[in-house]
């Protein structure tokens, strides 16, 4: 069985990879993640988790028997790609242009073994009630919403936003586990090795 390693710091996608029991390695893979001119969203999802499992392969010092999982998260609006938001002005932007409105989230997954390279994109629709100011800059000042993908996480504080959602929750909050189990399943490596046969 081949082992795995995570090229992400993101500890929601640790939590979803340890909830479907799949072990697994943290390896850093440090990125531009600056969208590219004219580069559709899906391009640009794809793009990066192609360049973290590929920086994350590159960090090890072997790369046998071994896979790399890289993943990325946006958020898009009116075909706008909301990243990481730099500041609160920026955060409370972000969350206004959300608001009351319907908005797509794409995730993307990446898994090399170095010989081969699979991608997976998935995207959900994630509708959101009216936000007051007031509201806004409390949540910012929560400090969820600071390294979140379009400034907020549906997993915590910004959940009382969600008034609905089409697709998959797990890939809203970084991680489609459905299709990485999918994928990791076809480089030989298996969901559930928690589990114990009785």
């Amino acid at each position: 069985m081949n082992l795995l390693y995570l090229a992400s710091g993101s500890p929601r996608r640790r939590e979803l990879l340890t909830q479907i029991g799949v072990p697994f390695t943290v390896v850093s893979a440090a990125i531009d993640e600056t969208p590219l001119t004219h580069e559709t969203p899906v391009a640009y999802v794809e793009r990066l988790a192609l360049s973290k499992a590929g920086a994350g392969l590159a960090a090890l010092e072997q790369t046998a028997g071994l896979c790399v999982l890289g993943a990325d998260t946006a958020v898009i609006v009116d075909g706008k790609i909301l990243g990481k938001p730099v500041d609160q002005a920026d955060a409370l932007a972000m969350l206004m242009a959300l608001a009351g409105r319907e908005h797509e989230v794409l995730t993307a997954i990446a898994l090399t073994d170095g010989q081969r390279c699979e991608t997976r994109c998935v995207s959900s629709r994630v509708a959101f009630r009216q936000i007051s100011a007031q509201e806004a800059t409390a949540y910012w000042h929560s400090g969820e919403p600071q390294d979140k993908a379009g400034g907020y996480a549906i997993q915590g504080l910004g959940s009382v936003f969600v008034t609905g959602l089409s697709g998959s929750y797990s890939a809203v909050v970084g991680l489609p586990v459905c299709e990485t189990a999918q994928l990791l399943a076809q480089f030989g490596i298996p969901c559930w090795q928690n589990l114990t046969v009785r």
